[in-house]
């Protein structure tokens, strides 16, 4: 059976890409985060799901996937940017914005590169875009992870060519598409599906550059780029001020938690995951003693922080405030995450009181049955 991996493939271009091949008879792999579009699949569609967040790369999937010898094509559509000053960019999605953009592209590549330097043929493409390929203010951080995506496959591709085999990756370098998700819209197949097609019939012909719509826009583009890039630059962010399509507001939700995370164990690994998992931006206070529930400590706050920080969950790590709503003074967090055992309480119904004008959501995590600290303290004082 002849299958086909597409990374991105359940909304937008990457959705549209399913669809063409599977009408191909492929059975396609979709890896992402989300689930496929319910309205544009069919029950009998020949696919399979995959779950994974590129910003968390999971390189032991991918060396799995490209060690499967019936998978022919592999197509990176994955993807996601908005239009917005730079200031207005928190650095958590500045860091989101390259890694799912640039950096998980790459690493994809990188796993699936035997196959690609083999004398076999194997298709593979990359949706980059136009914006790698010009100047793009109020876009630049998105630009410059498809500015990366474009030389490395126009570096690659010359590797290729010495290593004297025929396989090439296309770059699909497209402007906004209608009929995508991308600038707000919804996915309608119908208007991207012969667009699909034709980046599956050049992948197919060892292309190496798609510039979609081309002769009729870009190459018009391009050359007043290139004749003089400030000019068409200030031109660009005028157009996109004017267009309505730019918010200068911060997007990123900011969560937060305290702990005393001593003898750090599964239960602690839980909690910062199910928190990571409703933010984008996790900072955790940690507490200097277990004083405040009259326990004492065994390790160091110092090596406490260090665990803490260590942990790929978890963007920053501070000393916790002597109350949370003190250190939402200081982080302007609208997420604070908590123990169930903790709703209800005196302490938590003040919290609730005082962020009510705030837009702070408290979410009450249920603690992970199993192993827990007083367990492991009790282990060792009984030693």
């Amino acid at each position: 059976m002849k299958k086909a991996i597409v990374v991105g493939g359940s909304n937008g271009i990457g959705l549209a890409i399913v669809k063409v091949l599977i009408d191909k008879k492929y059975k396609v792999i979709i890896v992402d985060k989300n689930e496929p579009d319910s309205t544009a699949m069919n029950i009998n569609d020949d696919f399979e799901y995959i779950n994974t967040d590129l910003v968390y790369f999971d390189r032991d999937l991918f060396v799995k996937l490209s060690k499967d010898c019936e998978i022919e094509i592999l197509m990176v559509t994955a993807g996601f940017g908005r239009a917005a000053a730079f200031e207005y960019l928190h650095t958590s999605e500045i860091e989101r914005l390259m890694k799912v953009n640039a950096v998980a592209t790459i690493e994809i590549i990188r796993c699936f590169y035997d196959r690609l330097k083999s004398k076999e043929s194997f298709n593979c493409g990359v949706v980059a875009s136009i914006a790698g390929l010009i100047s793009s203010p109020l876009f630049s951080v998105y630009a410059a992870a498809k500015a990366a995506v474009c030389r490395f496959v126009e570096s690659i591709n010359i590797e290729l060519e010495m290593k004297e085999t025929n396989n090439r990756i296309l770059n699909v370098s497209p402007s906004s598409i209608s009929g995508t998700r991308f600038n707000g819209g919804s996915n309608d197949i119908s208007q991207i599906e012969t667009l699909a097609g034709e980046i599956i019939c050049r992948m197919n012909n060892k292309e190496e550059l798609f510039i979609p719509k081309y002769e009729e826009i870009f190459k018009y583009v391009i050359e007043r780029y290139n004749a003089d890039s400030h000019e068409y630059g200030v031109h660009s962010y005028n157009y996109k001020m004017k267009s309505g399509r730019v918010f200068n507001e911060s997007r990123v939700r900011i969560g937060y938690l305290s702990g005393t995370f001593d003898l750090f164990h599964i239960g602690h690994l839980n909690l910062l995951k199910r928190a990571k998992s409703q933010c984008d931006y996790l900072i955790v206070g940690v507490h200097s003693s277990g004083a405040w529930k009259g326990k004492e400590t065994f390790i160091s706050l110092d090596e406490r922080k260090q665990i803490v920080a260590a942990c790929k969950y978890v963007d920053k790590v501070v000393d916790s405030c002597k109350e949370d709503s003190d250190a939402w003074d200081l982080w302007h967090y609208s997420k604070l995450f908590v123990g169930s055992d903790y709703k209800g309480t005196e302490r938590f119904n003040r919290y609730e009181e005082y962020f009510k004008d705030k837009d702070v959501e408290i979410v009450y995590f249920p603690y992970t049955k199993g192993t827990s600290s007083t367990q492991l303290r009790e282990a060792i004082s009984s030693k």
